[in-house]
Formats: structure tokens, C-alpha cells, sequence
């Protein structure tokens, strides 16, 4: 299907850089459009309109993700919801990370002072994590379901191994390179958080995020403490964790967009853009694999994300700038993703650039 009547850019770009920012539609700026031309006219009515509208999106994110409504809270971006979270968290807490894992993940542990351990993504990374559970004894495992960086993604199965061999580790996941390319349902996942900002595979522009909590994590955050915000300045529809992740009032602009990015994905089936996503990736990493283009143990992995991180020389990179190709130098590669709106002819006209630059 041809989407450049839906999102104009690629009409002017060979797009692989939903990584860095997803896509706005034409459709979705007219309602933003819309949504201004409301307020300029209608002031405080049109704010008194619209205040159900933050309700809709979260009971829109949860049922697409299988999250419980009551523990899902929008936020601004993941950065701002994990530090949230952290604040929650009692000092005496023991962190996994994984090494070079996205910054917003880092260092906020490392600068609240939690002590840490990190390790190693390579072909050992699930018996290095199972190790450092044993030797460490952390009581978090925080981590990126997609590493920003190289595009690997946290195999399912053994987060749902983890978590029933330890029931009490709690584990906190970075969804904003995963949650829109694929089905996810958070509530049979194993994981205790997860948080992302929808300005990239959801999208839905910038300015908005989510967070799904666990029962578990939901009775450990800011236990014993109390919020100095009143639940009745919000008409008393708040619950303890909201005074904390949606103090004040929430911008009906960014969390509409993001509302109807989720309303297009669905009206596309979140099942429908995986197969394409899947299809169109693994195509990729055969003709990149085939290139040398991607270690065996990268391109043997069972489980593979949109994002494919290649080692390319700045002539390269040069030549697929001039060849209006977008992607991201990240790391010591380049960085392509593949979002459902790309097709077999854009990766055929990346190919083509990488290819004539190596002969």
C-alpha cells in the first residue's frame, strides 16, 4: 500500500528513521489544527469540553496494550515518567542495567545514587544477565526492550523466565523503540513497568507518554508517602500514583495527537502491522547479513526489532544523505528502521547506494 497520501514526506524522502521521529499524517494535523481553532473560539469552554479527552487515551493505551486502566498514567516522555518512578523507588534498591543502554535509563540511577550493575550486550547477553542476578542480587532489572543504539530486542520468553525464577525482582522496560511495531500485551509480559514516549512507532508527535504498572510495582511505588497534591483539585478522580505521575493538568494537544496516532494504528490491526514490519525487516537483515553487514549472532537471534544499526563509512553515509535516504548515525553504524509505511522499493533504493559505494 502506498501511504504518501497519508504522510506527504515520502514523497520527498526514502524514510528509515521512524527510530528518530515517526510520521505525522495529514489527517492527524488537520485535527490539531482543529483542536486550536476550538480553543481560540471557545477559551475556557472549549478546556471544559475536552477534559475527557486525557480519560479516552487511557483507556485507549491500556486495551491496545493490554495494560490495567487503573495503572496507566500519561506523562510528558519516558524520561520524565522513569524518574517518577525512581523517586517512588526506597534508596536501598539494587539496579541491573545493561551497558550502553539508552542515557535516560542510566543515568538517572547512577545520579539518584542507587547502586548498580551493568552488563554486557553481546552473543552471551542472556546468560550474562542470569549470572549478574545470581552474583549481584539486584532487586531491578531496568532496560531497553529495543537498544536504541544496534536495534536488539529483549526476547519475551526470557523476560517471563526471569520473572517467575524471580518473582520479587522487579523489572522496568523502556517501550519507546518497541510499543506500535508489534502486538504486546503488558499484562502477560512478566515486566513490572513499562514506559515510553509515542512521538515514534506510536505516532503521535512530540510531547506525550505512557506508563502501564504491575500490581506489584503499584503497591512498592511511594509506599507511606503522600502526595502534596489535593485529589479534590481534580474533581477527586485521582489515585495515589497519579498525584505523582500527572500532577497538574495535562495538555489536551500532545495526548489528542496521541490518541489519534493510536486510532489510526488500530484501524490499520496492530497484527496486520507486524507481519508487514517483520516481513520487510527480515528481508533487510538477509541482504545486510549476506552483505557482512551483521554479526551471525545479531542475525540469529529469535526474536529481531524495526531497528538494524550497519557499519558504514562516512562516504556512505554521504551518498545516502545526497540520495535523500534519512536515517541516524548512531554508535559506530548507521542506524535504519522500517515502520509498516516502508516498502521493499526503499530498502531497494538503500541497497542500491551501499551497494554501488562498495564495488
Amino acid at each position: 500500500m502506498d501511504f504518501s497520501s497519508v504522510f506527504p514526506v515520502l514523497e520527498k524522502y526514502t524514510y528509515l528513521n521512524t527510530a528518530y521521529s515517526g510520521l505525522l499524517s495529514l489527517d492527524i494535523a488537520a485535527w490539531r489544527a482543529n483542536h486550536d481553532k476550538e480553543f481560540v473560539e471557545g477559551g475556557s469552554n472549549f478546556r471544559q469540553k475536552n477534559l475527557g479527552l486525557t480519560g479516552q487515551l487511557r483507556s485507549n493505551i491500556s486495551s491496545l496494550f493490554g495494560a490495567k486502566e487503573e495503572n496507566t498514567f500519561l506523562v510528558n516522555n519516558f524520561s520524565t515518567g522513569f524518574e517518577i518512578l525512581l523517586n517512588g523507588l526506597e534508596k536501598g534498591n539494587r539496579f541491573l542495567l545493561l551497558k550502553e543502554d539508552y542515557p535516560s535509563i542510566i543515568s538517572p540511577v547512577t545520579n539518584m545514587g542507587f547502586e548498580y550493575f551493568e552488563v554486557a550486550i553481546d552473543e552471551k547477553l542472556e546468560e550474562n544477565i542470569l549470572e549478574a542476578i545470581e552474583d549481584f542480587k539486584p532487586t531491578v532489572f531496568a532496560f531497553s526492550m529495543v537498544q536504541y543504539i544496534s536495534g536488539l530486542k529483549m526476547n519475551g520468553a526470557f523476560i517471563k523466565k526471569i520473572k517467575a525464577e524471580y518473582p520479587n525482582l522487579l523489572l522496568i522496560a523502556d517501550g519507546t523503540q518497541f510499543t506500535g511495531t508489534t502486538v504486546f500485551n503488558f499484562s502477560s509480559s512478566g515486566l513490572d513497568a513499562l514506559l515510553g514516549s509515542g512521538y515514534k512507532w506510536l505516532l503521535g508527535g512530540y510531547g506525550n507518554g505512557y506508563v502501564f504498572l504491575s500490581e506489584q510495582m503499584n503497591e512498592t511505588l511511594y509506599r507511606g508517602r503522600k502526595s502534596q497534591e489535593n485529589p479534590e483539585w481534580h474533581g477527586g478522580n485521582k489515585n495515589h500514583l497519579s498525584l505523582y505521575f500527572e500532577p497538574g493538568h495535562l495538555d489536551s494537544l500532545s495526548f489528542g495527537t496521541l490518541h489519534q496516532g493510536l486510532n489510526y494504528l488500530q484501524s490499520l490491526g496492530m497484527d496486520s502491522i507486524e507481519k508487514t514490519n517483520q516481513e520487510l525487516c527480515q528481508y533487510a537483515r538477509n541482504a545486510f547479513h549476506s552483505m557482512g553487514l551483521i554479526p551471525d549472532w545479531m542475525y540469529q537471534r529469535s526474536e529481531q526489532s524495526t531497528i538494524i544499526n550497519l557499519p558504514l563509512d562516512t562516504k556512505t553515509i554521504d551518498r545516502l544523505n545526497a540520495a535523500s535516504i534519512l536515517s541516524s548515525k548512531r554508535g559506530a553504524g548507521l542506524r535504519v528502521s522500517f515502520h509498516f509505511y516502508n516498502t521493499a522499493e526503499d530498502l531497494n533504493r538503500f541497497l542500491e547506494v551501499v551497494e554501488g559505494n562498495r564495488q
